[in-house]
């Protein structure tokens, strides 16, 4: 089939690198280049990399809308436009286009953790199954029937573990979905609105740590972060980005920190203990590391950053 791909973060890749094996890709879609990393550099999302690589020709519009943006999508003359983590919503115009209608791969169980950030809202949530769901495109945010959904479990990954494994589930997925729409053998189901969340974007409250929260909570805030929005705390007055940590077996009291060879944090339930760490103004080191270098001794206050 004729398609046209509109995606932009790691996500979206293994979807773009199965339609290019399996499907004639006519043109790339992904948001504009934008500042990334510390030193705020302009950055190609990955799909323009990817798409460059393979040859394919990349479109990175600030809007999709207008008569214009609408003239070109239609000379393309897609089957059906594919989407994964475009980050942007798609008008009527664009909708109507394709064939086939719209198609994108989801990162949740929907109606489940509509919107920008499901991983890391199932992550927050204590969710113990997310997935993704293969779903035909609406007006509506993530609304439309869905065809294709596979599970998979939370568990103690990180985000970025997550979303990592959900990119390749999805490819799978959407592979199968568009054998499926190619026979005329696929099957849609409404979503049930009653079961509707929105997984809003996640901002540094969300993740960050204080000592009123339980362990679970504590460890899902810093499952469920990242560069964007990481997850931080302070101790002593020392502002601290926290990349790992897992629970501890031992009792500190809430709003204390053991600083004794490793860094134990006490929480409303228990303690958490850090393993790898970013001390502001410098790089990724090991909680062990930092209390040496710090010079930190038995109990320390700690609380939010």
């Amino acid at each position: 089939m004729r398609v046209v791909f509109m995606g932009t973060p790691a996500f979206a890749v293994p979807t773009l690198a199965m339609l290019l094996v399996r499907h004639q890709v006519v043109a790339v879609y992904s948001r504009p280049d934008r500042p990334s990393g510390r030193g705020r550099r302009i950055a190609q999302p990955p799909v323009v990399r990817a798409a460059a690589e393979a040859g394919v020709e990349v479109r990175q519009p600030a809007t999709l809308r207008g008569a214009d943006a609408v003239s070109r999508l239609q000379g393309d003359r897609p089957d059906v436009v594919v989407v994964a983590a475009y980050g942007a919503i798609l008008p009527p115009d664009v909708l109507s286009v394709p064939r086939h209608g719209c198609m994108n791969v989801h990162a949740s169980l929907l109606p489940r953790w509509r919107g920008a950030a499901p991983v890391q809202r199932a992550i927050l949530a204590r969710d113990a199954m997310t997935g993704v769901s293969v779903m035909k495109m609406e007006e509506g945010l993530d609304t439309g029937p869905w065809c294709l959904q596979e599970s998979l479990p939370v568990g103690n990954r990180t985000a970025a573990e997550l979303t990592a494994e959900l990119a390749a589930v999805g490819a799978a997925a959407m592979e199968r979905a568009l054998d499926g729409l190619d026979a005329g053998t696929l099957e849609w189901h409404a979503q049930d609105e009653t079961r509707a969340t929105y997984a809003a974007k996640v901002t540094r409250a969300d993740v960050a740590l204080d000592p009123t929260l339980t362990v679970e909570q504590a460890l899902a805030r810093v499952r469920a972060s990242g560069p964007s929005a990481p997850s931080r705390l302070s101790i002593m007055d020392r502002a601290i980005t926290v990349l790992t940590a897992r629970r501890h077996d031992g009792w500190v009291l809430p709003g204390m920190a053991s600083c004794e060879r490793e860094l134990v944090l006490g929480v409303a339930d228990g303690a958490v203990r850090l393993d790898a760490i970013v001390p502001e103004g410098r790089s990724v080191m090991s909680a062990e590391a930092y209390v040496r270098g710090a010079r930190l001794h038995g109990a320390c206050e700690w609380g939010p950053a």
